[in-house]
């Protein structure tokens, strides 16, 4: 290790790891005895990429957008999520340039809001992802088993979500290579539904269906491009406006943190994860923007299905679209989609929780019984725990409980304002480090000319969002107590986490001083491993990353950091 390296860890073991947090200071990732770090690198880059992906189309996209097609009509649709998708990619590019520069195992956001801010940031953000993350699947598993029941009503829900609850555990209790390969095929079906979908709708605007009527953009004609909401005339469509975006959201929650928990399991991270965010973009623009706005030609924002306030595949609005173009069947072939979606979902978000959980008692923030791994990598203590959030699911079973589950899931929602607000944040105090540590810029393979100022719009406009999460309450029509603390309750209850770290690790200073931020604990051991695979040939890099002397090879590379701390 060089000089200068040496000469930076001295001042932030003295700075940092002082007397009083002795105790803490040996919970990191970097300095953490290889045997309770045997995650191994067995997602390749395609894994990964469908991983981001099966996560980020999930019941949202094919269901809930029918309630923001209601709320604000085409027009605003389209709009909120073009607007949403060019923030996202903001946050994208963001973290993907962070988590390049250093992929390590168990590198979640949380982990680099507690390396390049400070402990405190990094504990409240690993309690709710894995929180939110948690939350999430017993979410897409009632999904799920509403869908189900749209064909076959007279059987209890319990029964599929029973069943579906089976499949997903199992598959997160086997190796990852096991898991990214069922995401792989599950999310390739996803794919191909949405690129039939919006082919089907562009069939369909010509008069290409069996009534050969040519639908265009008669739905932005009749009843309208952009409706209003609580309020009449150009109030009430700021209003739809508003809520639109607000409701917008929630199919691209933790959808960019989603390719940083992969960035330590992924083969070959530096080269991958650029990659990975360059595909990204394009699956934003063809899904999400193209996939609203293929909604907004086949399906009329007054429909019945949509505004009644129904529920599961009765209310998405591509059935919606279809029944009324008069094609038989395929409405079932949409909903069995539907179920793969939920389904992939869901064994995405309980991956994302187990590792968040793994990566927090790696850092000390959980018990560190979360950080033992079974011999194929799997840490299966964080994958028991997590599941347990699935049993939340049997809630919807009953009208009264799920209520409950209701406001649960409502925590998600502030939780993702809450964490691309962080990730804004960290991104920050990461590029000010660097540019006053003066790193070389060959050193940053994903560094995006978007930033930093994306950063900082990104952090003004979820800040904004987060506040008018719930502002259609303060209407005097439209007041709920139960409204909102259900949507406001989220925002005291992390700020607490927060400052409850704060005051119990007072002595340590609120944002880690740029020129103190750790930039080099672990790097120079990852570009071994990074050298040996390209200089030594695949094979030699598959027994380091998954072969039977993976082990004592990165024992070997976390020795020689140890030795240098």
């Amino acid at each position: 290790m060089s000089a200068a390296s040496l000469s930076h860890k001295g001042k932030l073991e003295e700075k940092i790891h002082s007397k009083d947090s002795s105790n803490n200071s040996d919970e990191s990732i970097e300095s953490i005895d290889a045997r309770d770090l045997p995650i191994t690198r067995g997602l390749s880059s395609r894994h990964a990429q469908f991983i981001a992906l099966g996560g980020a189309i999930g019941t949202g996209l094919f269901v809930s957008s029918g309630k923001t097609l209601a709320t604000g009509g085409p027009a605003l649709l389209v709009g909120s999520y073009t607007f949403m998708s060019a923030l996202i990619y903001l946050v994208l590019v963001s973290v993907t340039e962070i988590s390049a520069y250093l992929p390590l195992p168990g590198g979640t956001m949380n982990y680099y809001g507690s390396r390049y801010v400070s402990r405190s940031l990094g504990f409240m953000m690993g309690w709710l992802y894995f929180y939110s993350f948690a939350i999430f699947v017993p979410f897409e598993l009632t999904s799920s088993a509403m869908v189900i029941n749209y064909w076959n009503p007279g059987v209890n829900n319990a029964v599929w979500i029973t069943i579906m609850l089976v499949l997903v555990i199992g598959l997160n209790l086997l190796p990852v290579k096991f898991y990214g390969e069922s995401e792989f095929w599950f999310t390739s079906i996803k794919v191909i539904l949405i690129v039939g979908l919006i082919i089907l709708s562009f069939v369909l605007f010509w008069g290409g269906g069996p009534s050969h009527q040519r639908l265009g953009f008669h739905y932005w004609k009749d009843p309208g491009a952009a409706n209003t909401y609580i309020l009449d005339g150009d109030a009430g469509r700021l209003v739809a406006l508003l809520a639109t975006v607000i409701s917008s959201v929630l199919p691209f929650t933790f959808s960019p943190e989603m390719i940083v928990v992969t960035a330590g399991e992924i083969r070959s991270p530096r080269k991958n994860l650029p990659r990975i965010a360059r595909n990204f973009f394009w699956r934003l623009v063809v899904f999400y923007i193209g996939g609203t706005l293929a909604i907004s030609v086949i399906c009329p924002s007054n429909a019945s299905a949509l505004t009644s306030g129904g529920t599961g595949a009765a209310s998405s609005p591509w059935v919606v679209g279809i029944r009324n173009a008069g094609i038989a069947g395929l409405d079932s072939v949409i909903n069995a989609g539907v179920i793969t979606a939920a389904w992939s979902s869901g064994n995405s978000f309980l991956y994302l929780a187990s590792r968040s959980l793994y990566s927090m008692a790696l850092e000390g923030n959980a018990p560190r019984i979360f950080k033992k791994c079974t011999r194929h990598g799997v840490p299966v203590y964080a994958v028991a725990v997590s599941s347990l959030f699935s049993l939340l699911a049997y809630m919807n079973v009953n009208s009264s409980s799920a209520n409950v589950f209701d406001w649960l899931m409502n925590l998600v929602n502030t939780g993702g304002f809450i964490s691309w607000i962080c990730c804004a944040v960290i991104y920050i105090r990461f590029r000010k480090a660097c540019d006053v540590q003066n790193l070389p810029r060959e050193q940053f393979i994903a560094r995006s000319p978007l930033q930093p100022i994306g950063s900082w719009v990104t952090l003004v406009v979820f800040t904004l969002l987060c506040l008018l999460n719930g502002f259609t309450v303060f209407f005097p029509s439209q007041w709920s107590t139960a409204d909102f603390l259900s949507a406001y309750i989220g925002l005291p209850l992390f700020i607490v986490i927060y400052l409850g770290h704060r005051f119990w690790y007072r002595h340590e200073p609120w944002a880690i001083e740029s020129h103190l931020v750790d930039l080099h604990s672990g790097l120079e051991e990852f570009q071994d491993e990074e050298e040996c695979e390209l200089t030594t040939g695949s094979w030699w890099g598959r027994m380091i990353s998954k072969g039977p002397f993976s082990r004592v090879l990165k024992s070997s590379l976390l020795r020689k950091t140890m030795a240098a701390r």
